[in-house]
């Protein structure tokens, strides 16, 4: 691709920004703390020597830049020092959420041809029949694997990161689409450096900030909020590893000083059913939210309580954060903001440009160093996201929205199948094709059902064999082999025991009628 002046032609996130604070501008990047109330500190050359002895022992063990590396890692900061130190050698981390089961994760291993894997002791057991050829590294004793504490001990603090091209692979998410297996999202090394724009812009962040955002770490908005973003800005992180307490959350806020914080619709609604006027919020200056839907109420009762406003922002693991609201700018109701960075993002039908005002696809305009390089060895499928037309060339979200003159952009709904749940992607045929393999089950669509604490949650509809019968038990049967098969938040909370399924004329299912018969449902 053409070279533009605003990224620069290699960067090697490890060496460019963490090695860069920590001889040039040392200073906090990262305070830990657990449910049971440990605290761990450390500084950016903390960051830096730890992450030199980890890259330099994981290039003995026999990892190269290029490798994929899953990092099945919870937040612990054994996590940002196994992402960075992947980073220092080129190698391409794949970052997973410890709820994965063992089948979600041989996939993403196979798919991903995975050369290492970095796990706490207790998820190995997940990797029992991974192939042996697979460089193992727990955190914690375990038989079989490297020990992660003999790697730093082992390691070097003056290893050199590797030269890696501004178009040379730097991560790997997996993401859920509406058809189909979990896709893998490849993004260039340009974009971890791009990513630092909307850190810039949206979550509006100094040296002097202390950065919470709850995002699990296999999320892409791990990356650009707990990590990408605010070290590249030079800020320190906060990182809670324990179970969800609305007031505990507000606990941190306070006992921490949090300056900014970032948390899904759902969970600051949660937020605000405690007494927020018992704690001290005074330092908390910026709050955003991005994953799903901002609700309207969210917003009106959190300017309440704390003075200021939820700043939204939107994004999708192919692209991050593409529109937000910057500090400057007055939320506009039912806006998701402007576009951030160097992003054009417009509203297209057919490939053209849509007048202002007009429902259509949200688009990016491309080429675009943000963007995903394309999914993981599935051209056609990358290709299928991008259309030509006479006012250039677009990647289409899949979203549908509308533009005011202002370019504010205003969401209308999706235009795939995907299930957005308390700001987990959840897609249909993954746990279709769990519910298809219980004997029960002639036939299965799942679609999302709206909820007023989650935004949506997975509803099942269910055809079942001759010689069954529907009941609590087999609606409880059906959920728990889902919670077994695949990641315990894709279960269907509902499920409907239905005589057939509507179809088109192809027999392809027609999960809109099904959305829109729970939408029904819900009216007064």
């Amino acid at each position: 691709m053409t070279q533009t002046p605003w990224y620069p032609a290699r960067f090697n996130f490890g060496r460019d920004v963490v090695d860069h604070f920590a001889h040039t501008a040392d200073g906090p990047a990262l305070i830990w703390t657990g449910a049971t109330g440990d605290i761990r500190r450390f500084s950016f050359s903390d960051i830096s020597r730890l992450t030199a002895r980890l890259a330099s022992s994981m290039v003995r063990a026999g990892i190269a830049k290029g490798d994929r590396v899953i990092v099945l890692l919870p937040r612990i900061p054994e996590w940002q020092i196994a992402m960075v130190a992947c980073l220092k050698i080129g190698a391409v981390p794949v970052p997973c959420i410890e709820m994965l089961t063992g089948k979600d994760l041989a996939y993403r291993i196979e798919k991903s041809g995975a050369a290492a894997v970095i796990a706490r002791a207790e998820q190995t057991e997940k990797f029992v029949a991974m192939d042996p050829a697979i460089i193992r590294i727990s955190v914690g004793e375990a038989a079989g694997w490297r020990s992660h504490v003999t790697l730093l001990d082992e390691g070097d603090e003056n290893f050199q990161p590797a030269e890696v091209e501004a178009d040379d692979p730097a991560i790997l998410y997996f993401t859920s689409g509406s058809t189909g297996q979990p896709k893998g999202v490849l993004h260039a090394s340009r974009a971890l450096y791009l990513w630092r724009q909307s850190a810039i812009e949206w979550l509006d962040l100094t040296r002097d900030d202390l950065m919470w955002c709850t995002a699990d770490t296999g999320w892409s908005k791990a990356g650009t909020s707990i990590l990408f973003g605010p070290w590249s800005c030079g800020t320190c992180t906060f990182f809670y590893d324990g179970p969800f307490d609305a007031g505990e959350r507000l606990r941190l806020i306070e006992r921490h000083g949090v300056t900014v914080y970032c948390a899904s619709s759902t969970e600051l609604l949660r937020l605000l059913d405690e007494n927020l006027g018992v704690y001290d919020l005074s330092k908390l200056r910026r709050t955003v939210s991005a994953g799903e839907t901002l609700s309207r109420t969210v917003v009106q009762r959190w300017r309440a309580a704390t003075g200021h406003d939820v700043a939204e922002s939107y994004g999708q693991t192919e692209s991050l954060m593409s529109l937000g609201y910057r500090a400057d700018t007055p939320l506009r109701a039912g806006s998701t903001g402007q576009p951030l960075g160097h992003n054009d993002v417009r509203i297209i039908t057919d490939g053209r440009l849509a007048p202002d005002g007009t429902v259509g696809d949200v688009a990016l305009r491309a080429p675009n160093p943000q963007l995903m390089v394309g999914y993981w060895n599935e051209p056609a499928r990358t290709d299928a996201c991008y259309v030509d037309g006479p006012d250039g060339r677009w990647f289409v979200t899949g979203d549908r929205g509308r533009r005011d003159s202002d370019g504010f952009i205003y969401m209308e709904g999706r235009s795939d199948d995907v299930i957005n749940s308390a700001g987990y992607r959840i897609g249909p045929a993954e746990v279709e094709d769990v519910l298809l393999a219980h004997p029960a089950v002639a036939e299965a669509a799942v679609v999302g059902g709206p909820d007023a604490q989650r935004g949506e949650i997975v509803v099942a509809f269910v055809v079942l064999r001759a010689g069954y019968e529907q009941g609590d038990a087999l609606v409880a049967e059906l959920q728990q082999v889902v919670k077994q098969a695949t990641a315990p938040y894709k279960y269907p909370r509902a499920v409907h025991f239905v005589t057939d399924l509507p179809k088109t004329l192809t027999g392809k299912i027609q999960r809109n009628f099904l959305r829109e018969s729970l939408i029904e449902d819900e009216k007064p």
